[in-house]
């Protein structure tokens, strides 16, 4: 069985049982079949688009159904069972018993079902009846609508994808938890939502320390909780406080972060101090997974690749990744923005604005806690349809979803929609830049004397459907780079017979064709981005490549393009100091360092 771990450490309960491992399967619609076994058999997380699951057939899935037998015990039934799922893609009705039990509309959150009144002790069976079709008006992010991958889009992802699990509880019991830090004043508010009644138990600690506790048997809900040390989380180190919940019988580990963050002015601070965001891309992908990771160590890999490139960050891109991909970027000090898989949805109406409001809410609710979350990003490139340029966005979809993240967290700064075509409210102009070092040293310069932004003439917004540049705001190069380096003809990570970048089945933005042309070019744009001092970070596309895009710093199963000397050449230019970070730098062999 694959990921027995349990699936979210930020609110983990010690009676888990983890779900995973062979259901029946079957393709098409419930028909009668909500109470029976089925023909087929699947590995549980893992699609039935990816080899993992032990089915790995690529066709369109619009329906399809799971299901499989549980014991339920005599003990179960004097408190709560419920049935969790870290995310289904799209839609998806839970059967107990053949009876209806709950369900939930929504690829990338988790959710809950309690069975408790559906069961009884002995075997019990469950059955998942899954739609998905990425060519209806929905959130797919990067999974192709075609009937084969192209471009920048992917196979695609249907129904289960992340961790199923069975959790009990006492009646009495813990809904969810918020932490506000208050870095500076060194406290942390924490919310507690229950149900029931029952005394209240907090204790806190650090490095096994205790740091603070708080017992109330008035059930308050909010608590403001001095810490007796303060440890902030800091980029490249982490830092995080454990938390024990206690309510009544029931006993949730947890743990948060002590950080602030903001933009002020052009520039970003964490704790005070001005960081310029060194992000790479990250999209979630994996050979034999594909939206799923095959084991825990593969996404702490992901997360180690990242750091020992020389970045601090990344975009985790067009998807939302599970709970426990953020943990490992909370335990490292890697930021992290908190994207939504927004592609798939047609922004030139508001009939899908619903469906991603409420989805994007639920992101919000469940990964706010997460200290390496730095940012929000519901949006990315919404400038007009991609198969029809002549459908462009409706505004009121990108001024509603940077209002909602506001509102739903006050904490942290949010760009409305990533690609430099902005609405009229956002916290950072950001844009995306896959051009020459000529061409970007003509539209930095234009930024630096005239506080202008030139590069997004192909996308120019109408007044009435975005904002110019008003030259105050923090800028960012969130996307740049995007070049096809493939020096042994791989595609798909595994060797093959395409001798060149530039053939139709290995896709990139431009092509180099040796690793003394890509390098040249990487190290030019690079310092650029990092001499002008009216950036506040970049994000290079991207960590890694995926099926046909081949344009990753490391090949699709994560091994290396490069000879020693390119490596270390790729890792000492992102490593060099930023113009707005000169204050905080320090030397080292007479060399400017970020000391971030």
């Amino acid at each position: 069985m694959y990921r027995t771990e349990h699936p979210d450490p930020q609110f983990e309960r010690e009676n888990y049982e983890c779900l995973n491992g062979t259901w029946d399967f079957a393709v098409g619609k419930p028909h009668g079949r909500e109470n029976c076994a089925l023909d087929g058999k699947i590995e549980v997380p893992f699609c039935p688009e990816s080899k993992l699951s032990g089915i790995g057939v690529t066709n369109l899935i619009c329906d399809c159904l799971y299901s499989r037998e549980i014991t339920v015990l005599e003990s179960d039934l004097q408190g709560r069972l419920v049935l969790r799922f870290g995310a289904v893609d799209y839609s998806a009705q839970v059967f107990v018993n053949g009876r209806a039990a709950g369900g939930h509309t929504g690829g990338y959150t988790a959710f809950g079902v309690e069975i408790t009144p559906f069961v009884h002790v002995g075997k019990n069976r469950i059955t998942v009846a899954v739609h998905d079709d990425v060519r209806e008006n929905v959130p797919s992010g990067k999974q192709t609508a075609e009937k084969e991958a192209y471009g920048c889009f992917y196979t695609r992802v249907t129904g289960i994808w992340q961790t199923v699990w069975l959790e009990r509880t006492p009646k009495a019991y813990i809904r969810s938890v918020t932490y506000v830090a208050h870095a500076f004043s060194g406290k942390v508010t924490l919310s507690l939502q229950t149900e029931g009644k029952a005394p209240v138990d907090v204790a806190i600690t650090f490095n096994g320390k205790e740091m603070g506790r708080v017992r109330d048997t008035e059930n308050r809900g909010v608590y403001d909780i001095r810490l007796a040390e303060t440890h902030l989380w800091e980029i490249g180190r982490g830092g995080l406080y454990n938390v024990t919940l206690r309510y009544g019988d029931d006993e949730v580990k947890s743990y948060f972060g002590l950080r602030d963050v903001k933009f002020e002015g052009r520039k970003f601070f964490v704790n005070g101090k001005s960081v310029f965001q060194r992000l790479v891309l990250d999209q979630g992908y994996y050979p034999d997974g594909l939206y799923t990771a095959p084991s825990a160590e593969d996404i702490r890999r992901d997360v180690a690749q990242a750091l020992a490139f020389g970045f601090n960050g990344v975009r985790l891109h067009q998807k939302v990744f599970e709970p426990r991909h953020l943990y490992e970027c909370d335990r490292a000090g890697l930021m992290v923005w908190g994207e939504y898989a927004s592609w798939g949805v047609a922004y030139h109406t508001l009939d899908a604005l619903d469906t991603l409001a409420a989805e994007w809410t639920e992101t919000v609710e469940q990964f706010r806690n997460h200290p390496s979350i730095v940012l929000w990003c519901p949006l990315n490139e919404a400038w007009s349809d991609l198969k029809d340029a002549a459908k462009v966005r409706d505004i009121r979809f990108v001024e509603s979803m940077y209002r909602l993240t506001k509102r739903l967290d006050g904490t942290r700064p949010c760009v409305d929609a990533s690609g430099g075509y902005h609405g009229k409210h956002t916290d950072l102009f950001d844009f995306h830049c896959y051009h020459t070092p000529e061409e970007v040293a003509h539209y930095i310069q234009a930024l630096e004397e005239k506080d202008e932004l030139i590069m997004d003439t192909l996308y120019p917004p109408r007044v009435e459907q975005g904002a110019l540049y008003d030259g105050k705001l923090p800028v960012h190069a969130s996307e740049y780079g995007g070049v096809a380096y493939n020096p042994d003809g791989r595609v798909n990570g595994l060797q093959s017979a395409v001798a060149c970048v530039r053939e139709t089945s290995a896709w990139g933005y431009r092509a180099c064709d040796t690793e003394t042309a890509f390098l040249e070019q990487y190290v030019n744009t690079t310092q650029q981005l990092l001499s002008c001092k009216k950036l506040c970070g970049f994000c290079y596309t991207q960590l890694y490549d995926i099926e046909q895009e081949q344009n990753g710093l490391l090949f699709y199963d994560r091994t290396s393009k490069w000879s020693e000397a390119g490596r270390k050449r790729i890792i000492e230019c992102n490593r060099q100091i930023a113009a707005v970070e000169r204050e905080n730098a320090r030397q080292i062999g007479g060399k400017d360092v970020c000391s971030c």
